[in-house]
């Protein structure tokens, strides 16, 4: 991106002076073209992450304010710093997509995805998701598969891969893929039990993730409703035994 090539013109630039003009040996002249290389893209990569970071900062506050329309049209703005710095775009279209999809907008969301960084695995598996719901099995699977491939250790993502995959009708196939979770995190009970669940004929139970599954919108209004009625009996009836 911009950012490497002006680095790279300028180490150009003082490897030139130094062969061509001062008369100095390649090998010599490439090490101080090298440092300054180096020190021009730390420098440029640093000045445009503090203004890409500044922008993200000001998009959470507008969330935090329930101003959501405002937070997306923030976050568009740093999309001009794209071309300058690798992976910006990608990571600013996954916060795009995230937003939409969990405000239930899924006809926006679905092409920020699908222009989303690969190392967001949340991005990844409302992406996956979104090819599920339009009956396509194989990108559905290539999106979890990229998923798990850069983040191997979220017991969320490969039970929520594994459940995808189950409702798909392929009950052999999810157990599989929590076999493969099984793998990555021993230890993990929530993979564990929802892979013991497919081996008994049952549903997989995944209330115990709480927030975080329901923003993927996988389940029905009515019993995310009844979840939340539930959490807030248990909030006062807590307040009621403090006193």
């Amino acid at each position: 991106m911009y950012n490497c090539l002006i680095a790279f013109g300028t180490a150009t630039i003082v490897f030139a002076v130094l062969f061509f003009a001062a008369d100095v040996s390649w090998w010599v002249s490439l090490a101080p073209a090298l440092l300054v290389f180096a020190v021009t893209y730390l420098l440029l990569v640093r000045m445009v992450m503090k203004k890409v970071n500044g922008i993200m900062e000001a998009a959470g506050k507008d969330l935090q304010g329930q101003r959501v329309e405002k937070a997306i049209r923030t976050l568009k703005e740093a999309l001009r710093y794209g071309p300058w710095q690798f992976s910006v775009t990608g990571q600013i279209n996954s916060q795009i997509g995230m937003i939409y999809y969990m405000k239930r907008d899924f006809s926006n969301a679905f092409p920020y995805l699908e222009k989303g960084f690969p190392k967001n695995w949340i991005s990844m598996g409302m992406l996956a998701v979104s090819y599920m719901k339009r009956n396509k099995k194989d990108s559905m699977s290539n999106t979890f598969e990229k998923a798990v491939q850069w983040s191997p250790k979220e017991s969320l993502l490969w039970n929520l891969y594994a459940y995808c995959v189950n409702e798909g009708g392929d009950t052999e196939k999810a157990k599989q893929v929590l076999e493969r979770g099984r793998k990555k995190l021993p230890g993990d009970e929530r993979i564990a039990a929802n892979l013991e669940s497919l081996k008994e004929g049952k549903r997989m139970k995944m209330k115990s993730f709480g927030d975080m599954w329901l923003q993927f919108h996988l389940e029905r209004q009515s019993v995310i409703l009844k979840q939340q009625a539930a959490a807030l009996g248990g909030s006062a009836r807590k307040k009621i035994i403090r006193k």
